[in-house]
């Protein structure tokens, strides 16, 4: 599946290159302590850090992964959106983003050893470097994907080169350079999926022509529909419980609330409400990105056939359009916008990894106590290490045919038990701290369990996606009611060490750090939140 380069392509491609790694040494230039090169320095408007925050999500999960699904499931994928995003950014910036950035902490992790112990800390720093360098695996052989398409490399060469481009600017700038990488990489993204999309539709015959091919496709009527048919039988042999409970309250508020690779943009914001209203901004652009996203996977169903077993990967939907559609120049753009969003979702997993490992791994439980310089070079030779181990993982995520399956079991493992003993440890103070860690540990087992179940034909789900929802609800389940257990036979943590941790329980010695202009409509989180949600669910009202 080569495309057809030229040299226009290539050197469209190669500015952008230089600007990824320009950026990388002006951001090196502000980098003088650990805070700095984790967090930014806390300085960032929530514009950079909104932008930022989506486009860390815009990587090979969303352009090869929802694509994938287009063509697979159809019109349902737009529920990862519209349920199973923008009600959880929504939440985590109106109740959760206040409690995480006004406690100081550097990570998630941190946040829970705070809140509970150090035991907890330490199990969730570990399950999450594991999952990040997974994920990172996902984005790396997905860019690996696009340069042996491109270049005509082997896939080990492929990887290799591509980890060797990413490494380069987060070593060098720390998540300054990320972040400000990924506003770039969001305006790139778009400029490469728009005319792939657009001229994806003319092919068809415009929107009324794809719907009348989907119809005519294996997916049939059930291809244009979200809601009609999740009491029977649909394409993705998905329930409304486990579409609503499962996606759209476990998987997606466990994602979004807790994963601390999105979580860092809004804590490298510059006060609170820019925190607040960074996942708030991002929910915004997420509403829309479907119409590059799913609509190109449908566009990919009608236009090519025998999908699935045997036949194309789901995940070569966007690369064959972009063979057959696109013109010399717009090629260029639409290739350098696919390296660019499997970059900028990498980076997120990298620099999530880094912060994690130094912070709530090495500093917190192997060497305490250093000076600054030193757990900046740690930091440093975290992100190489972490780099590397996601060449590793690159060929795990080779044999999915979907990555979006593979992804959502992984998050149905890491993310689902972890959601549930946040939220219960935020609202209820009560919470012992070995509760917070048996919890968990058994959320994430029974999560392993169901899955391993259906991948031995113990349990029947219908489809693989289908399994994560249902097994995101199970880790949940099994993680309340281990915590709350847990909590009748152990001692709670005094009141006033929860002071800024839990609901109700307000720190009396927090400073307002609200800034001039703050008090304004168009920044208020509430305001702007409520307005994400009404566009959402009118979105649903086009397409039911």
């Amino acid at each position: 599946m080569r495309l057809d380069v030229n040299l226009l392509d290539y050197s469209l491609i190669a500015i952008y290159f230089v600007t990824v790694l320009g950026i990388g040494f002006a951001a090196r230039k502000r980098i003088s302590s650990s805070l700095d090169f984790f967090l930014a320095g806390r300085g960032l408007p929530p514009w950079i850090t909104g932008l930022a925050f989506v486009s860390a999500n815009l990587g090979a999960i969303e352009i090869l992964g929802m694509a994938a699904n287009g063509v697979q499931y159809g019109a349902m994928t737009v529920h990862y959106y519209w349920i199973g995003a923008v009600p959880a950014m929504v939440f985590l910036g109106i109740v959760m983003m206040p409690f995480y950035y006004r406690s100081k902490v550097r990570s998630v992790p941190e946040f829970l050893r705070r809140r509970f112990n150090g035991a907890t800390q330490l199990l969730n720093a570990i399950t999450f470097a594991v999952a990040q360098i997974l994920i990172a695996g996902v984005n790396l052989y997905a860019l690996a994907l696009v340069m042996e398409a491109l270049m005509g490399w082997p896939l080990p060469v492929s990887v290799v080169v591509s980890a060797v481009i990413v490494l380069s600017y987060i070593t060098l700038g720390g998540l300054s350079s990320a972040i400000y990488n990924e506003v770039l990489q969001f305006f790139v993204i778009l400029a490469g999926l728009i005319p792939l999309t657009v001229l994806g539709l003319m092919k068809v015959g415009g929107i009324s022509g794809l719907f009348e091919k989907v119809r005519q496709s294996p997916l049939g009527e059930g291809g244009l529909h979200t809601w009609a048919g999740t009491a029977g039988d649909n394409p993705m042999q998905a329930h409304w419980i486990g579409i609503v409970f499962g996606l759209g309250f476990v998987l997606s508020f466990g994602y979004w609330t807790t994963n601390f690779a999105e979580v860092q943009r809004a804590l490298s914001a510059r006060n609170t409400n820019a925190a607040r209203l960074t996942p708030i901004i991002a929910a915004y652009p997420k509403i829309f990105i479907p119409l590059v996203t799913v609509l190109p996977g449908m566009i990919a169903l009608v236009l090519f056939s025998d999908w699935g077993a045997g036949g194309q990967d789901y995940n070569n939907a966007i690369p064959l359009l972009m063979r057959d559609l696109l013109p010399n120049g717009v090629l260029g753009v639409a290739v350098t916008g696919l390296l660019a969003s499997f970059m900028a979702g990498m980076a997120a997993n990298i620099s999530g990894f880094n912060t994690v490992f130094t912070n709530d791994i090495w500093q917190a439980h192997v060497r305490k106590d250093r000076d600054d310089g030193y757990y900046l070079r740690v930091g440093r030779i975290a992100t190489v290490a972490g780099v590397a181990m996601g060449v590793g993982t690159a060929f795990i995520a080779a044999g999915y045919s979907n990555i979006m399956n593979y992804l959502q079991a992984l998050f149905s493992f890491f993310n689902a038990p972890l959601f549930a003993t946040f939220i219960i440890g935020l609202f209820w103070r009560r919470m012992t701290p070995w509760a917070g860690f048996w919890g968990l540990l058994s959320g994430t087992l029974a999560a392993f369990v169901c899955y391993i179940s259906y991948k031995m034909g113990v349990l029947d789900f219908g489809t693989e996606l289908n399994a994560s929802f249902w097994g995101a609800g199970v880790a949940f389940a099994v993680d309340v009611i281990v915590s709350v257990v847990v909590t009748l036979v152990t001692t709670a943590k005094p009141v006033e060490e929860l002071r800024g941790l839990v609901y109700g329980l307000s720190d009396v010695n927090l400073e307002d750090d609200a800034l001039a202009g703050d008090s304004r409509w168009y920044r208020s989180p509430l305001l702007l939140g409520v307005g994400a949600l009404v566009l959402a669910a009118l979105a649903y009202g086009v397409i039911l």
